[in-house]
């Protein structure tokens, strides 16, 4: 690999991180509202949070782009590579390339490295990486939420369920486990646990509050 092919993947995963970095919640909290969502609700630069102290018009607006900077994020960086990295590097590139631009709404560059749990642009990852799981992966979510009224928990379980569900995909459907994208998968499903460890201490204790499609702040 030459010099500038290594410059090429670095350049690509710098700009999935700052893409990631961009974080309309507190941006529009900031211009809009005068008001900075990590101070308030639960103090989380996300979806949920945004509906809280915002209201649901940002709260949309604001899970729109979080879901679209992760498929933009994933396009653009391969922009960098298309040219020489193909099938297993270019799996690994793209896999390390959704883990910067999580990892950017997760710890944004521009806002301190305080940011949301990265579920919504992880969605948007998913729509790239997995779209022919991804719609499954959603309707279990619809369903959890439906039930229960936990984004969270909705959330959680979603993502537990994304490595069993490409696993059968997979084997059963299309016949061809990819270890890669399961590895990440199961990478995934335990990050974004890790990331709702206190949302699962609050529904363990019933203190979890039910989402409201309206301002509550």
């Amino acid at each position: 690999m030459t010099v500038v092919e290594i410059l090429c993947i670095a350049i690509g995963l710098i700009v999935s991180y700052l893409i990631g970095s961009m974080t309309p919640s507190i941006w529009i909290g900031r211009i809009f509202y005068n008001v900075d969502v990590r101070t308030k609700g639960s103090k989380n630069a996300g979806t949920t949070n945004t509906i809280r102290v915002l209201g649901p018009k940002a709260g949309i607006i604001v899970f729109i782009i979080d879901v679209l900077k992760g498929c933009l994020a994933l396009y653009l960086s391969n922009i960098f590579v298309s040219s020489f990295l193909y099938d297993t590097p270019l799996e690994m590139f793209n896999i390390v390339s959704a883990a910067c631009v999580v990892l950017g709404h997760v710890f944004p560059i521009y806002e301190g490295f305080k940011g949301g749990k990265g579920v919504a642009t992880m969605l948007g990852v998913l729509i790239y990486l997995y779209s022919e799981i991804f719609w499954i992966l959603l309707l279990i979510f619809i369903i959890v939420f439906i039930i229960w009224r936990y984004i969270s928990l909705g959330s959680i379980t979603a993502a537990i369920a994304f490595p069993i569900t490409y696993y059968i995909y997979s084997a059963y459907w299309a016949k061809d486990i990819d270890p890669i994208l399961f590895i990440f998968a199961i990478v995934v499903a335990i990050f974004i646990v890790i990331t709702h460890r206190n949302n699962i201490k609050r529904l363990a204790k019933g203190e979890e509050k039910k989402f409201k499609f309206k301002k509550t702040e």
